[in-house]
């Protein structure tokens, strides 16, 4: 099953490091973030991917056009230009990179990215977000529901900690950053059946996929989503590259290869 990774947004919200590159190239660890979510679903056994390309899409073409050789252990013999490999460090990947426009909005790279579709099912996602999820779980999920799509939903930690106290203003706990009120929200990580173009008629340029191709599938019964209780964290500001960088060196939640 392939996986489709929107990554041509402007990242406008973190342009401290989006100037120079796109945001789904941010590094963690050392590696850009969609190298992390790649490393979840190939773990999984999912190695097929469509990267839909839009800001500085050029970046990422090299980022994988040079991936092997800048991975491996080499002997360069400059007197007649050979190259010797010696042991190589790459991915069992397998990319396809569309440019799916600067300005096109999610619904309308979706689009684009159509005719590279092989089976009746395929998979989505944020080229910003990593987490814990079991994708073979949410396969299976999707495939018992028998329905259009699947999205992913996660319940996001809140921004502040929580003082527990009695109604004299004693103090009795302090809950670091609970889960927002019991709401859910979108996390990505979405199963499609190809049916789903079906609702991109027309011109979807304009058009972000979770307004109305998202809200059509609701109207429709055709969106069933998949609880999520464990790890989720999307890029969205600096703190969060920072937060994510932390957690890398201590215990990375999303890190599910070895």
């Amino acid at each position: 099953m392939q996986v489709v990774i929107f990554a041509g947004g402007l990242g406008s919200r973190i342009s401290e490091e989006s100037h120079l590159k796109p945001k789904p190239m941010i590094e963690i660890g050392g590696k850009p973030i969609l190298w992390h979510i790649m490393k979840s679903y190939a773990h999984y056994g999912f190695n097929e991917f469509i990267i839909c390309l839009g800001y500085k899409g050029y970046v990422i073409k090299e980022y994988f056009m040079n991936y092997f050789i800048h991975n491996a252990d080499i002997t360069v013999d400059l007197s007649d230009n050979s190259t010797t490999i010696h042991k190589d460090h790459s991915e069992n990947f397998k990319i396809t990179l569309i440019d799916t426009g600067h300005d096109t909005k999610t619904a309308g790279r979706l689009k684009r990215i159509a005719p590279y579709i092989k089976e009746d099912q395929f998979m989505l996602t944020y080229g910003d977000g990593v987490s814990d999820i079991n994708i073979h779980d949410l396969v299976q999920f999707h495939q018992k529901h028998d329905k259009i799509a699947t999205v992913s939903t996660i319940q996001p930690a809140g921004k502040f900690g929580v003082i527990e106290m009695d109604e004299n203003g004693e103090v009795h706990g302090f809950t670091e950053k609970p889960n927002s009120g019991g709401s859910w929200i979108n996390g990505g990580f979405f199963v499609l059946n190809k049916e789903v173009f079906k609702y991109l008629d027309g011109d979807m340029d304009d058009t972000m996929w979770e307004e109305d191709p998202m809200k059509n599938l609701v109207k429709d019964q055709q969106l069933v989503a998949y609880k999520h209780h464990g790890f989720w964290k999307s890029m969205d500001i600096l703190r969060d590259k920072v937060e994510l960088e932390a957690m890398w060196k201590k215990e990375p939640k999303w890190k599910s290869w070895q």
